[in-house]
């Protein structure tokens, strides 16, 4: 950029420099301007002619001098001041560059480079970066032996300062309105929620692998009427009313509906809108909780979105699956065992092939500004063997949420869950719990939560400070702390 502001120095000296010439050359008799002097010119009128054109060659290399002189004492930065400076008349126009070229080195151009090292992060254009924190203490007033908190999905620990988690969410979303109907989504989890998610290796072969990745998948919108959603890879499940990022949630702690209800899922999704009321959802699936399968089965889901009014949104969910693997890996088996990447493993004979039904809806009202409403419903039936005996689990939750000002809310939940079978807890018992929440927002992206929840069973289960000594409930008071922040808007 100096070498331009340099050049268009130059051309204004010269210019400047044409203006004086042009005026000392206007001041001379008009027999000095002419050609040819006239035949008629006497001697005195040629001798002062030629005195006159040697002193203007004069003059003209004094002031070449004096602009070289000027250009060699005068620093790069002054002289972009000086032009900058001028107004805007005399500064000339910015000669437009030329065609790009390659140097006789083979390397491009630096204008070249600029250029292509611009283009190449085009496909970052729309990607937002974003991260997550939660942190709580929680106290238990069992003091139960190991500080654990039973049936909870997140606040496990008791008298404990602990990690919930932290998040890591990298977006690039589909924008059909511009022209780009693909996108991708990236989360990556740690912390006791990802213990949660990814722990158990009833359900996930290898849960080691994904550990931390929570979501994983790309999209493609197909264009089908309004548009088809596709989604393919790893992304968390939609069956029953929350989710994981607990800025999004009403509670601070999680219901033993979402402790229950399948975390993730890893295959196809589709969603259809139909038009502003209606929506519509199918999956394909490897299971409920496996990234990588453990049967040959392929679970499903159909599921409807109404939007009957502007306030109100109801969905219906109904899943079927079959949870049951038909291989286990082995540590002492007879040799020569297949493997999957060195893990020996073998058959199961006669393996379970029952199945998994789940019916879910939940419906959220805005009954005011302030005031939201919430309630789900589940009911999920499962057998072992197709003649088996069913293990059933059925109940819901309801839930209020009042905004008192910008930065102060309060909230409630309570829930009952009749697990018989023991399919939730492994117990037979009637699950009910109440939860009382104050939030305070200190700004946009960090919020306080103060909470008081109580478990109630009808069979002793909960854990005290003695062992082998079981309470019929437990009470919990806590605090969590959450801070979030990047480009993303809405929930996450």
């Amino acid at each position: 950029m100096s070498i331009i502001w340099q050049q268009s120095f130059r051309r204004l000296i010269f210019r400047t420099n044409l203006i004086i010439v042009f005026f000392i050359i206007a001041s001379l008799p008009r027999s000095a301007q002419a050609q040819e002097p006239p035949a008629q010119s006497s001697n005195d009128s040629s001798a002062n002619l030629n005195e006159q054109v040697r002193e203007l060659r004069t003059l003209v290399q004094q002031l070449q001098k004096q602009v070289s002189d000027l250009q060699a004492r005068m620093p790069t930065t002054q002289l972009t001041e000086y032009v900058a400076n001028q107004p805007s008349s005399q500064v000339p126009a910015q000669p437009q560059p030329a065609q790009q070229t390659i140097q006789d080195t083979g390397a491009p151009s630096q204008n070249s480079a600029t250029s292509e090292s611009h283009n190449g992060f085009d496909f970052l254009h729309g990607t937002t970066l974003n991260v997550l924190l939660d942190g709580y203490y929680e106290y238990n007033f069992n003091a139960p032996i190991g500080r654990v908190n039973l049936l909870r999905a997140y606040d496990v620990l008791s008298n404990a300062f602990s990690l919930n988690q932290g998040d890591v969410v990298l977006e690039n979303a589909p924008d059909v309105e511009d022209g780009k109907r693909w996108g991708a989504r990236l989360d990556l989890q740690f912390g006791q929620a990802t213990e949660t998610l990814q722990g158990n290796a009833a359900n996930e072969p290898r849960p080691e692998i994904y550990r931390n990745i929570f979501q994983a998948y790309g999209t493609y919108v197909v264009p089908i009427g309004p548009g088809l959603t596709v989604d393919f890879g790893k992304w968390a499940s939609s069956l029953g009313i929350e989710g994981n990022f607990t800025q999004d949630q009403i509670n601070y702690s999680r219901s033993f509906w979402f402790n229950f209800l399948p975390f993730y899922h890893m295959g196809a999704r589709t969603h259809y809108q139909v038009n502003s009321k209606i929506g519509v959802n199918y999956w394909m699936t490897n299971g409920t909780q496996q990234t990588e399968p453990f049967n040959s089965y392929k679970d499903q889901l159909v599921g409807v979105v109404l939007q009957p009014a502007k306030s109100l949104s109801w969905t219906v969910n109904y899943y079927r699956g079959q949870e049951h693997p038909d291989f286990q890996f082995v540590t002492n088996g007879p040799p020569n065992l297949p493997t999957i990447q060195g893990m020996p493993f073998e058959p199961i004979p006669n393996p379970a092939t029952g199945k998994l039904n789940i019916l879910d809806t939940y419906a959220t009202w805005n009954a005011t500004s302030k005031l939201t409403f919430a309630a789900e419903g589940d009911y999920v039936i499962q057998r072992l063997y197709t003649y088996s005996s069913p293990q059933h689990t059925d109940g819901g939750a309801v839930y209020a949420r009042y905004q008192i000002s910008k930065k102060v809310a309060v909230a409630a939940r309570s829930e009952y869950m009749s697990d018989y079978g023991g399919l939730f807890s492994g117990t037979t018992q009637a699950l009910k719990e109440g939860t009382f929440t104050f939030e305070y927002k200190f700004t946009d992206n960090f919020l306080m939560r103060e909470e008081w929840r109580r478990d109630f069973s009808n069979q002793p289960f909960f854990l005290t400070n003695t062992l082998g000594l079981l309470n019929k409930q437990q009470t919990t008071a806590g605090i969590g702390l959450v801070w979030w922040f990047g480009g993303k808007r809405g929930a996450w």
